[in-house]
């Protein structure tokens, strides 16, 4: 399994449930505070701005979202991955807000799926081309990780607007 993976691991012992409701409300409470300028800024010279970062997070919530609903469904099917890089290719030309929005948005309908999940449905697997047999319950766990990687990146640009 990918118990291992970066992202799970960034959870340490904390819920991914409760990761995951707590930052459906902050992220973009975070955009809203950085606002219009705000969302132009890096957190590091070269990296992602506000609004990029907002892309990816939107893009991945449904992608990872997609995942689980398929793991559930279809046992054993090849998991697809993709390349963040090329999926980035446009954000330079997202609008942050509506990004933030759009994040929100799908975060709620994944959560009300996952809450519903039982424990058979959780350790149901599918298989990752790099990574091997993924259960829904470790792409939730990764979903939970990558969304406070992404949140630290995030608060560091609002700390900067201080």
């Amino acid at each position: 399994m990918t118990a291992s993976h970066p992202y799970a691991q960034l959870l340490g012992a904390r819920d991914p449930l409760q990761v995951l409701i707590e930052t459906e409300e902050r992220i973009p409470a975070i955009a809203q505070a950085l606002g219009r300028a705000g969302l132009k800024r890096s957190y590091a010279p070269g990296k992602w701005t506000a609004a990029e970062v907002l892309a990816h997070l939107a893009d991945c919530e449904l992608a990872f979202g997609f995942r689980v609903r398929q793991i559930i469904a279809e046992p054993d099917v090849m998991i697809q991955p993709f390349d963040q890089d090329l999926w980035a290719k446009h954000y330079d030309q997202v609008d942050g807000l509506q990004a933030a929005s759009t994040f929100r948005a799908v975060r709620d309908w994944n959560l009300a799926l996952f809450r519903r999940l039982g424990r058979d449905e959780l350790e149901k697997t599918a298989r990752h081309p790099e990574r091997g047999p993924e259960s829904a319950g470790t792409v939730i766990r990764i979903i939970a990780g990558h969304t406070l990687n992404h949140l630290a990146q995030l608060e560091d640009i609002l700390g900067g607007a201080a």
